[in-house]
C-alpha cells in the first residue's frame, strides 16, 4: 500500500507531464488531479471538492462578471480608445502608451481578456501610424502580465492567497500586491521603452509579418497565400455548371479550394457551398496548380496564365479581407471549420489559419482550431461589423473605436460599482470574497447584466482551473511532500542564507512557468515555500508573494502564458522572439523582486 506522500508525488508528476505534453487540457488535468486525490484517499471528499466553495474560485469568477459589465457598456472600449488616439505617430511613444494602458487594464480584469479588448485597436494604430504590428503586440502582452502582478485580479495571486487560507494563515489582500508588483511593472516598461524595443522583431521579407506601403500589412502576402492561387475558366459544357460548389470535385477529388468566383467582371465570394457554378466563371483557387495541372481537368476548367496576387485581388467595394483571431473563450476552440458549420454561421471564408509562426493553406476545413490561430477572412463588407460582436472571434480592425457597446447608458452606473466593490474589498480584505460576489450581483440587479450575460462571461475554464488545483496545495501540504521537498531545499539553500532560498524558490518557478501554465507551478511552489519557511522561521507570506510573482513572468517562451499565445498569431511571432527580449525583462524584473521583497516584506518574523 502505497502512503499518501507517494501518491501526491506521483499524482504531482503525472499531472506536469500531462501539462508539459500540451495534449490535455490544463483544466481537464486539474479536475483529472481532484478526482485522483479523493479516489486514492489522500484527501476527504469535502477536501478534494473544497476548491470549487474556495473564496479564490469565487474571487475568480466575480471578476469575471464586474468586467463584463464594465465591457458591455463600453467603458473598457472607450477608455481603451480615448487614451490609443492619444499616443501619437512616434513608435516610441506609442510603444510606453500601449503598455501603460495594457497595464492598468489588467489591474482591475484578467491579463488575457485586457489584451483581447485592446488588440483591435492596436492593430488598427499600427496601421494608421506605419508600425509594424509585431513592435507592439509583444509589449502589449508583456505589459498586461506585469500589471496582472500589482493586483489580487490574477489567477495566480487568487491561487497562492487560498493555498495561504487553506494552511491556516492570513491570505492576500486586495492591495498587498500592489507595493511590490507596482515597481515591478513599471521598471519592466521603462526597460522595454529605453532599452528593450532594440531586441523587439521587425519581421522583413516572407519570413514575417511586414507593413505595406499604405501601413497595414498585405494579408495576402502575409499568409503567402499567392503561392497557392490560381484561376481557372469554366468552359461551355463543363460538368461543374449548373452544380452547388459542395457537391462538385474539386476539393475531394482534385485537393482544391474554391476561393473566390469572377462572374461579369466581378468578384464574388463564397460565402455559401451552395453557391452555383455558372458557365463563363473565372474561378479563384487555392491549392497546387502543378498537381492540379497534371489532373485530367480540362473538360472541367481551363486553367488561366499565372499572375501575381495580392489582397486587393480579393476585394471589391462590397467584399473584403479581413483578419482575425480566437477570443479567449471562443466555441470554436478544438472545432473544425467543418464541425462549426463556419461558413454558414459567419458568412465569411477561411482562406489560411496563422499557426505558431507559419501559414496553413490546404485542408483546412478539417483542421480543429486552436487558441493563438489567426484566420484570414473574406467575404461581405457588411459582415465584419456583425464579426465584431461576435464573442468568438476578435476582428484586428484597421482603426482604433471602441467596439459596439450594448448598454452605453448604464456605463456610469457600472463604474460605480466597480468602484465601490474594491473600495469595500480593500478595507475588509477577510470578506473579500462576499463582497466581490456582492458587486457582480449588483451588476445583475442594477440590470446592467442579464444571468444569461453573467454565465456567459465566466471563464469557466479557469474558473476549474482554480478549483481543481487548490487542492493539489492541500495534499501536498498534508501528505508531507511538501515538507519532504522542503527540507531539501532548505538543506541545501539555508546555509547561504535567507536570501539565498528566497531566489532558489523564485527562480525554480520562473523556470517551470516558461513551460508549464503558472497558475499549476504556485499551487506546487507555494505549498513548499510555506513549508521551507516553516522550518526556518521565516515569514510563510513573504516567500509566497515571491514565488507567486515569480509565477507570472513568464516572458521567455509563449507556453508560459495565455495572453503570449493570444498575439502570437497576428504578429507572426516565432518562439525564439519572446526568448530574446524576455529573457532580459525576466533579469530585470528578478533583480527588482529580490532588491524590494525584502524591504516591504520582511523575511525573518519579528
Amino acid at each position: 500500500m502505497l502512503s499518501p506522500l507517494v501518491i501526491t508525488l506521483l499524482i504531482l508528476v503525472v499531472a506536469a507531464i500531462l501539462l508539459l505534453s500540451d495534449r490535455v487540457r490544463a483544466d481537464l488535468v486539474a479536475l483529472l488531479v481532484v478526482v485522483a486525490l479523493g479516489v486514492t484517499g489522500v484527501l476527504t471528499p469535502r477536501e478534494a471538492f473544497s476548491g470549487f466553495s474556495s473564496a479564490a474560485a469565487v474571487i475568480m469568477a466575480a471578476v469575471f462578471v464586474l468586467v463584463a459589465g464594465l465591457q458591455v457598456t463600453g467603458v473598457t472600449g472607450q477608455a481603451g480608445a480615448l487614451l490609443l488616439r492619444l499616443a501619437g505617430s512616434d513608435e516610441r511613444r506609442l510603444l510606453v502608451t500601449v503598455m501603460a494602458i495594457g497595464m492598468l487594464l489588467s489591474l482591475v480584469m484578467n491579463n488575457i481578456a485586457a489584451a483581447a479588448i485592446l488588440l483591435p485597436a492596436v492593430s488598427g494604430l499600427a496601421s494608421r501610424t506605419h508600425v509594424r504590428l509585431s513592435r507592439l503586440l509583444m509589449p502589449l502582452a508583456f505589459a498586461t502580465i506585469l500589471g496582472g502582478m500589482a493586483t489580487l485580479f490574477t489567477t495566480n495571486n487568487i491561487i497562492a492567497g487560498g493555498i495561504l487560507r487553506s494552511q491556516g494563515l492570513p491570505g492576500f489582500g486586495l492591495l498587498d500586491f500592489l507595493p511590490l508588483g507596482g515597481p515591478m511593472a513599471l521598471v519592466g516598461i521603462a526597460f522595454v521603452a529605453l532599452i528593450g524595443f532594440r531586441l523587439l522583431p521587425t519581421h522583413t521579407g516572407m519570413d514575417g509579418r511586414r507593413a505595406g506601403e499604405e501601413g497595414h500589412p498585405d494579408l495576402v502576402d502575409v499568409y503567402r497565400l499567392g503561392e497557392r492561387l490560381f484561376r481557372a475558366r469554366v468552359p461551355a459544357g463543363s460538368a461543374l455548371i449548373g452544380r452547388p460548389i459542395a457537391a462538385s470535385p474539386l476539393r475531394d477529388s482534385f485537393g482544391v479550394t474554391v476561393i473566390a468566383l469572377e462572374r461579369g467582371g466581378e468578384l464574388i465570394p463564397v460565402t455559401s457551398p451552395q453557391t452555383e457554378i455558372e458557365q463563363g466563371d473565372v474561378v479563384v483557387l487555392g491549392g497546387d496548380v502543378e498537381d492540379f495541372r497534371r489532373r485530367d481537368v480540362e473538360p472541367l476548367l481551363e486553367i488561366l496564365p499565372a499572375r501575381q496576387w495580392s489582397e486587393g485581388d480579393l476585394e471589391t467595394g462590397e467584399v473584403t479581407v479581413v483578419e482575425a483571431v480566437l477570443a479567449p473563450r471562443s466555441g470554436l476552440l478544438g472545432q473544425s471549420l467543418r464541425t462549426s458549420r463556419f461558413r454558414d454561421k459567419y458568412g465569411m471564408a477561411v482562406l489560411s489559419i496563422w499557426r505558431q509562426g507559419r501559414p496553413i493553406r490546404v485542408h483546412l476545413g478539417d483542421l480543429p482550431l486552436e487558441f493563438g490561430d489567426a484566420l484570414l477572412l473574406q467575404g461581405p463588407r457588411e459582415r465584419v461589423a456583425l464579426l465584431e460582436t461576435e464573442t468568438d472571434l476578435i476582428v484586428l480592425a484597421h482603426d482604433v473605436a471602441p467596439g459596439p457597446a450594448l448598454k452605453p447608458d448604464k456605463n456610469k452606473l457600472a463604474m460605480g460599482i466597480m468602484a465601490l466593490t474594491l473600495l469595500l474589498a480593500t478595507l475588509n480584505s477577510a470578506r473579500i470574497g462576499e463582497i466581490m460576489l456582492a458587486g457582480a450581483l449588483l451588476m445583475v440587479v442594477a440590470r446592467v447584466l442579464t444571468m444569461d450575460q453573467v454565465y456567459s462571461a465566466i471563464e469557466w475554464r479557469t474558473i476549474f482551473l482554480v478549483a481543481g488545483l487548490l487542492p493539489l496545495g492541500v495534499a501536498m501540504a498534508e501528505s508531507g511532500a511538501a515538507a519532504l521537498l522542503a527540507e531539501r531545499l532548505v538543506a541545501w539553500l539555508i546555509p547561504l542564507g535567507p536570501m539565498a532560498l528566497l531566489a532558489g524558490l523564485v527562480l525554480l518557478a520562473i523556470g517551470l512557468t516558461q513551460v508549464i501554465n503558472g497558475a499549476a507551478v504556485v499551487s506546487v511552489i507555494t505549498p513548499v515555500a510555506i513549508q521551507a519557511a516553516q522550518q526556518t522561521g521565516l515569514d510563510p507570506r513573504a516567500l509566497a508573494m515571491g514565488v507567486t510573482l515569480a509565477c507570472s513572468m513568464a516572458f521567455m517562451t509563449p507556453l508560459g502564458h495565455a495572453v503570449n499565445i493570444l498575439v502570437m498569431g497576428p504578429a507572426g511571432y516565432r518562439f525564439s522572439d519572446f526568448m530574446r527580449l524576455g529573457l532580459p525583462l525576466t533579469v530585470v524584473v528578478f533583480v527588482v523582486l529580490m532588491i524590494l521583497l525584502p524591504m516591504l516584506w520582511p523575511l525573518a518574523i519579528p
